[in-house]
């Protein structure tokens, strides 16, 4: 007799009071399984709609406000809307039902008490009904992700069912940077379950996100790309954010359904492969370490910005020393000058960072303008200051340049043990040239931007700089960590900071950290090396008729020099060199503790 697969639907967000959502789900199994060739399925369901509306009540405000943390304000572009008119455009019909749902996804997110109750919810059923596979969709997969990496998944009961069960979430937000940020404290792990299959559409436009980093999480996580748009189901227009459409796709039935289902050897062996997980004591043969690097120089722009000399030789000095300290020439890419564009550089990064692996080796090393602007928020108020690369076709439009927010999802996610080395020569103050003096690597912002970043002072009769309020203002008592992350105002997003997957407080965080270290890491931090400090310039020097960044030239120059080096030293050398030859500008070092006090890697032979 065949084994009755047990499954379990969490439904998404949206009041399903009153509706036949259990029936439609069933539909849609139904037809999965015919799909994949039949077998015995019984469904049970969680409901959670009764205790969410009556205990959540969101203004337009807060929908407006949570759509931009969930959509434009947190997730790396391409996504969806154009950033201005955000507010003014809400009411529309498809779009407000779109951020009212944002709303609830962030009530949920930021009520602790909210987040007990559904996780009670979870385990109740979890316990009663002892699934083998759990269908999470949009809000229930936020909920059940939850349950599924809380210390309370570890009660005995719950460990035997869910160490058998997979687990599939579909239409979901998990990954999305604001949610990663409150919910896994900007860092993915894998839930306590035998496996986890992730469904991604990528015309979903309820703020879903896919998971990049599939190999990192371990060999039990899959994800399938189960794209449709405009389809029918049952003879009615679903929307790309539609359990079915998701349930019924030929991606779910084939890595899904059919493996689960199948009595066929050969599907359980297609099983077994997709989700193998080695046996104790057999070793896991992994690939080679890899040492790459990506090198961007721009002298020339394609805008009219203030073109530089320094940055292209900048870029062959660095790949001359890297090469001379036995990274492989094949596997250093350059990008330089009018080729230099946002997507350019973007696709470049892709190759550098989409497949690392833990002891991997990487480097990203810019050299040409810098620049810092004020950002809007849902109300199209100025409330942050971002902090940006200038790429060839910069324009102070948020598409043509290189913020945190473009590469957060590239690099936050690394192993904890794969080293990403970032390098800028550039700086963010503005920067202006005379005839006579060393040229500054940094934009000064257009006059309407600027006026962004001021407000008239009464008493004194002058313009004044603008206070932001602090992104995390709790963030930590230490004040140079704070500037580290957040700048010296609190109000900054900096390059590979991942500040806005940095949302616990300090006192949560120590709390955290005694319970969970593992989870208490949060967002993968790079050693971030920077030219000079947040309110300094960085210059170019002429060595003979050569131009150079001041730093860069030096910074070489202390690597081919010194043997056995930390990077805090190598800093510190470098900074007092620059000191020597009268540069107003003092190198930057950002990073965790241990891999600022460790030795450069990399030997000069």
């Amino acid at each position: 007799m065949a084994k009755i697969v047990k499954v379990l639907c969490v439904h998404g967000l949206g009041d399903h009071r009153g509706s036949d959502w259990e029936g439609t789900w069933k539909a849609a199994i139904d037809e999965a399984v015919e799909k994949a060739g039949g077998g015995s399925i019984e469904l049970d369901y969680v409901n959670y709609d009764d205790f969410f509306f009556e205990n959540v009540e969101i203004s337009p405000f807060e929908v407006a406000e949570a759509a931009f943390s969930l959509g434009v304000g947190f997730l790396a572009e391409p996504f969806h809307r154009k950033r201005r008119g955000l507010f003014s455009d809400l009411f529309s019909k498809f779009e407000y039902k779109i951020r009212k749902t944002a709303g609830y996804v962030v009530a949920w997110c930021a009520d602790d008490g909210f987040q007990n109750e559904t996780r009670k919810m979870i385990f109740e059923k979890i316990r009663t009904f002892k699934p083998d596979v759990i269908l999470a969709h949009s809000l229930g997969s936020l909920i059940s992700y939850d349950a599924f990496t809380h210390d309370e998944a570890d009660a005995a009961d719950l460990k035997a069912v869910l160490s058998k069960a997979s687990y599939v979430t579909l239409g979901s937000q998990v990954n999305n940077n604001f949610v990663r940020g409150h919910l896994a404290n900007g860092y993915l792990t894998m839930p306590k379950v035998a496996r986890w299959h992730h469904l991604y559409n990528k015309h979903d436009p309820v703020f879903t996100a896919e998971i990049r980093y599939g190999e990192r999480i371990g060999p039990r996580f899959l994800q399938s790309e189960t794209t449709f748009k405009d389809i029918k189901f049952k003879g009615e227009e679903i929307s790309e954010h539609s359990a079915p459409g998701y349930i019924t796709h030929d991606a779910a039935v084939a890595d899904l359904w059919l493996p689960v289902l199948a009595g066929a050897a050969a599907a359980r062996g297609a099983a077994r492969a997709m989700f193998a997980t080695p046996k104790k004591g057999k070793k896991v043969r992994k690939r080679a370490k890899q040492q790459k690097a990506l090198l961007v120089g721009i002298n020339d722009y394609q805008a009219p910005v203030t073109p530089l000399e320094g940055c292209v030789n900048d870029v062959f000095l660095m790949s001359s020393v890297l090469q001379e300290c036995d990274i492989p020439y094949e596997n250093i890419r350059t990008v330089l000058d009018r080729r230099a564009t946002a997507e350019a550089i973007l696709s470049r990064l892709e190759w550098l960072l989409a497949d690392a692996a833990s002891g991997d080796e990487l480097i990203f090393y810019f050299s040409g303008h810098g620049a810092r602007y004020p950002e809007y928020n849902a109300q199209d108020m100025p409330d942050r200051f971002i902090e940006a690369l200038v790429t060839a076709d910069f324009d102070w439009s948020r598409g043509r340049c290189i913020k945190d927010r473009d590469i957060v999802d590239l690099y936050s996610q690394l192993p904890y043990d794969c080293r990403l080395l970032m390098i800028f020569d550039c700086c963010h103050s503005g920067g202006l040239h005379r005839n006579g003096t060393a040229k500054v690597r940094g934009l000064t912002p257009p006059d309407d931007i600027r006026h962004r970043m001021l407000y008239w002072d009464r008493k004194k009769s002058m313009w004044a700089d603008r206070k932001f309020d602090r992104l995390n203002a709790n963030y930590t008592k230490a004040k140079q960590e704070g500037i580290d992350i957040f700048g010296p105002e609190g109000a900054s997003e900096l390059i590979g900071r991942a500040s806005m997957l940095r949302m616990m407080d300090e006192k949560k965080y120590k709390a955290l950290k005694k319970k969970n270290p593992e989870k208490a890491q949060g967002a993968y931090l790079p050693l971030i090396i920077e030219a000079c400090q947040a309110h300094e310039f960085a210059y170019e020097y002429r060595h003979g008729a050569t131009s150079y960044g001041a730093f860069t030239y030096s910074l070489a120059n202390n690597l081919r020099r010194e043997k056995g080096i930390s990077f805090d030293k190598l800093v510190k050398t470098t900074s007092a060199q620059l000191k020597d030859l009268g540069y107003e500008q003092e190198p930057n070092i950002v990073g965790p503790d241990d891999i600022k006090k460790a030795n450069v890697p990399w030997n000069i032979t």
